[in-house]
């Protein structure tokens, strides 16, 4: 006689296994994992004792191996959550590499900065030629034409500074001469307007790199237009040595800058036209992270450039001592960036 088959088990005998008895049993585990990493966070290592220290990689597998159980046993999503942004915290705290801010800022103005503007300097040269084109073209249609200027520089932001004004008002507006502070005071608007123009072009430059580069350089075109106009204006008086002076201490740097705005902007077109053996896309993303970089460096460089032009100038009315503010200056971002140094990647 076949015995018959056991009973089926109760639902008391069944193993028994739920989230808030999971918790209850290791909860202690991740909370003191927790606040390890929350005082690590804050104070670094040197905020923890010698047994804290020891104590780290421990509740790091105790957090872990809740996780895989969690995991296993398809517990609740809130817990596994948990976990897993737990565990990930504490991989990064106890594996990764830790950086000060204050070593990230100085790696970026010893090295990244730099870098980055080493590895676009072709594209700086086109641009630079291209601005340089953009004065030359303006300077001479004005030269031959003073008419020319007017389609330029707007008639009202010029102030008299046209070529109807006299040799004593224009060398009076660059500081020199019996009414210079009334002069010079509208120059200052002129001086303003250059800034914030050159300032959005800049940035402007930059941002349209993407549509493969030409508007950027039409831009950046643009950017030595207004230039030119007014140096042919000061330079038919006989003063286009002075006027070079009074932009020379702050346009080293104002120039320098909108060059490498457009250099950004050009290497992202330059990567979306030619985009090499990589796709369009990454070849973009790898371009924007190098133009990413210097144009960081090109908003100091303006402000660098606008406390030049609210204080050197003013205080330095010799042209000579202006043009040489300014060289020193060319000289300082030319060495800064072009000098090589160890580490530090575009």
């Amino acid at each position: 006689m076949i015995p018959p088959p056991p009973p089926p088990p109760r639902a008391c005998d069944a193993p028994s296994f739920s989230t808030s008895r999971f918790r209850a049993e290791r909860e202690a585990d991740w909370l003191a994992f927790d606040r390890l990493l929350t005082r690590l966070e804050k104070k670094g290592a040197k905020g923890l004792s010698s047994d804290e220290l020891l104590q780290l990689p421990i509740l790091y597998r105790a957090t872990l191996s809740s996780l895989s159980i969690a995991r296993a046993t398809s517990l609740d999503k809130a817990l596994l959550a948990h976990l897993e942004a737990l565990s990930i915290r504490g991989y990064f705290l106890i594996y990764g590499v830790r950086e000060s801010r204050w070593n990230r800022l100085r790696r970026f103005f010893l090295t990244d900065w730099p870098a980055a503007v080493r590895s676009v300097w072709k594209e700086t040269i086109v641009i630079a030629l291209i601005i340089l084109l953009g004065a030359l073209t303006s300077y001479s249609l004005v030269s031959s034409n003073p008419e020319w200027y007017y389609n330029f520089v707007d008639e009202g932001m010029a102030s008299g500074r046209d070529p109807r004004a006299s040799a004593e008002y224009l060398q009076s507006t660059l500081g020199h001469g019996k009414d210079a502070g009334e002069g010079e005071s509208g120059l200052h608007i002129f001086a303003t307007y250059l800034f914030t123009h050159n300032s959005r072009v800049s940035i402007l430059s930059f941002a349209l790199g993407f549509a493969f580069g030409v508007p950027t350089m039409m831009l950046e075109f643009y950017q030595g237009i207004g230039l030119g106009a007014m140096m042919a204006v000061f330079a038919a008086k006989g003063l286009g040595g002075d006027f070079g002076g009074w932009l020379f201490i702050h346009g080293t740097t104002e120039l320098f800058a909108a060059a490498l705005s457009g250099a950004a902007g050009l290497r992202i077109g330059t990567a979306v036209v030619f985009p090499g053996a990589r796709g369009r896309l990454e070849a973009a993303a790898a371009a924007g992270r190098t133009a990413g970089k210097v144009m960081i460096g090109v908003i100091l460089m303006l402000l660098a450039a606008g406390l030049l032009e609210g204080f050197g100038r003013q205080l330095v009315t010799d042209t000579m001592l202006r043009y040489a503010i300014g060289a020193l200056m060319l000289l300082l971002w030319l060495s800064y960036y072009y000098i090589p140094r160890r580490g530090g990647a575009a």
